[in-house]
């Protein structure tokens, strides 16, 4: 399969209606979709090391493979999604039926209420006023 058959731009992020309205809760969603999108098109090593071959045949039939150390480090390699959600019916249930799109809000609430952004290295702010100010007066504004 080739990767998105060559695409290497993914746009729209959080615009719904053709781009004539935004959603936060679509963007965080999309923000979701495109880290495993780009997980997956870096490519899956498939080796005898991450098939863990030599570890399957010492562990044996009937024995206990899933708590190998093993599994857990190329469990971990795999994609890790925040909002989708995989874990049982019940518990799913008993954590209030939340739907993809209402922990996304929930996350965009989240982000705007507490992310505190790096600061600008020094000088960024004073050079990104003389260029807004350059094009202001390339537009006669």
């Amino acid at each position: 399969m080739a990767a998105l058959a060559g695409a290497n731009l993914i746009y729209g992020l959080g615009m719904i209606e053709s781009g004539m309205n935004f959603d936060f809760g679509q963007l965080i969603m999309d923000d979701e979709f495109v880290r495993m999108i780009k997980h997956t098109v870096g490519g899956i090593p498939v080796n005898d090391e991450t098939l863990s071959v030599d570890i399957t045949k010492g562990v044996g039939p009937f024995s206990d493979f899933l708590s190998h150390e093993n599994t857990y480090k190329y469990m971990r390699s795999q994609s890790q999604p925040k909002l989708i959600n995989r874990v049982v019916r019940q518990r799913w249930e008993a954590a209030g039926k939340t739907d993809l799109h209402q922990r996304a809000l929930a996350e965009a609430v989240n982000i705007l209420e507490n992310h505190k952004p790096a600061p600008l290295p020094e000088g960024v702010p004073e050079k990104l006023r003389k260029i807004v100010e350059t094009a202001e007066a390339e537009l006669g504004l």
